[in-house]
């Protein structure tokens, strides 16, 4: 999005092409339209607060507190099996992707292979660009359902294999190979890798075992 063409949209343009999100997670400073990567890293280096990029657009990512205790939790068993198996690394919640020039996501966890890394071991950069292999989102009160079938049609666009959407309120998990692929599990069946993390096997009640334990 230009910014000549920005100027010409409303908010409730913007908002909808964004999946009909709050407007209080818009950054208005810079100017819809007209915001940068180097606006995302600067907000990120000097108020500790995380934007994705999208058409020029600033966008807070939103996540609740039993959201990061469930990411801490699933980072931490994907941590184990991608670590033994020396598959390629996992990043949490601040771990910043450029998709596409002027795209810049922010997954929950993202898992990215070796082979796909190859060519950005020594990059330094604050953010990194590369599709995932694996990215995972946590749901949290302020996504919308467009919202996060737009992000899933973007990272299989970009060149991402399999997609986790993870639902807390609902304890499901929607598994995604394509954006038009999909399965719901229930906390009663059993999360796999497929093909991105051969032998991964997740019984995914055993995820929501510290929130029960809480009760």
């Amino acid at each position: 999005m230009s910014a000549a063409v920005a100027q010409e949209l409303t908010l409730a343009d913007v908002l909808r092409e964004l999946g009909g999100i709050s407007p209080r997670r818009i950054r208005f400073r810079p100017a819809p339209g007209t915001a940068t990567e180097e606006d995302v890293v600067k907000i990120r280096d000097c108020e500790r607060r995380l934007f994705e990029l999208v058409d020029g657009v600033l966008v807070e990512k939103v996540m609740g507190y039993w959201e990061s205790v469930l990411a801490i939790e699933l980072a931490g068993l994907l941590r184990n099996f991608v670590k033994r198996r020396k598959l390629g690394t996992l990043a949490g919640e601040a771990g910043m992707l450029r998709l596409s020039p002027g795209l810049v996501r922010i997954p929950d966890l993202s898992f990215i292979s070796r082979a796909r890394l190859a060519h950005h071991r020594r990059a330094r950069a604050p953010i990194l660009p590369l599709a995932p292999d694996l990215a995972i989102e946590l749901l949290s009160e302020g996504n919308t359902p467009r919202e996060m079938a737009r992000k899933v049609s973007e990272y299989f666009v970009s060149g991402c294999r399999l997609v986790w959407l993870v639902d807390p309120r609902t304890r499901s998990v929607a598994v995604y190979t394509s954006p038009a692929e999909n399965i719901t599990l229930t906390e009663k069946q059993t999360l796999t890798g497929g093909d991105v993390l051969p032998g991964f096997r997740l019984p995914f009640r055993n995820l929501f075992r510290l929130m029960d334990h809480l009760d």
